[in-house]
């Protein structure tokens, strides 16, 4: 349940601002002015908070309400540069191709992997199969998994990249813009709303 309670400001406004922040490459002294526009006096600092406090709530809830994940995942990593440093973008997406969870990791190896892997099946659940990229720390993650929980996902080797650059490039614009690194409570935020900002009426109260 997000709490809204002490805000000085209606419920619709405070997510609307977090919406188009987490939806759109805005700044939050653009979104100051686009409030402005509609007659609502609110400072950009006071939108920055929001969104710190907002959207991990909005993320839980989320979580809370969403479809199960597929049996089949897919699951890759590329090299994307953010505010300046090169990361390496871990990602899994179910047969639909709806991104289920991501990891950013300045390491490219098992122990990364099994992190991602780890992090993705305790908010998934555990996949019947993983269709990876061939790369051979995927693949030791998944059996590392299987050894040490008893499980018996299975692991396949498909195309190299899940998704085209220019979706890519769309899909980690967010936090691009952001700067956040991988440990931040706001990441995973911006990736679970991702796909819901584009539909208010979805916002869980």
């Amino acid at each position: 349940m997000v709490s809204f309670k002490g805000a000085h400001f209606e419920t619709t406004i405070i997510l609307t601002c977090v919406r188009w922040y987490l939806a759109y490459p805005l700044s939050y002294r653009q979104l100051e002015e686009m409030m402005q526009e509609r007659g609502v006096l609110v400072d950009h600092a006071t939108i920055n908070r929001w969104v710190l406090k907002y959207a991990p709530q909005l993320e839980e809830a989320f979580h809370r309400r969403k479809r199960p994940a597929w049996s089949s995942w897919r699951m890759d990593e590329t090299y994307i540069k953010v505010k300046g440093q090169w990361y390496y973008l871990y990602r899994a997406v179910d047969t639909s191709g709806q991104t289920l969870d991501f990891l950013l990791t300045e390491q490219r190896d098992e122990q990364a992997a099994t992190r991602f892997l780890t992090k993705a099946i305790r908010c998934h659940g555990v996949p019947k199969t993983i269709t990876i990229d061939g790369s051979e720390a995927n693949a030791a993650a998944i059996r590392r998994y299987n050894a040490e929980h008893g499980t018996a996902i299975i692991s396949l080797v498909g195309p190299r990249y899940l998704q085209t650059l220019d979706t890519q490039k769309f899909a980690t614009e967010p936090y691009r813009r952001a700067g956040y690194d991988d440990n931040s409570s706001s990441i995973s935020a911006l990736a679970s709303l991702r796909s819901a900002v584009s539909n208010p009426s979805v916002i869980p109260l």
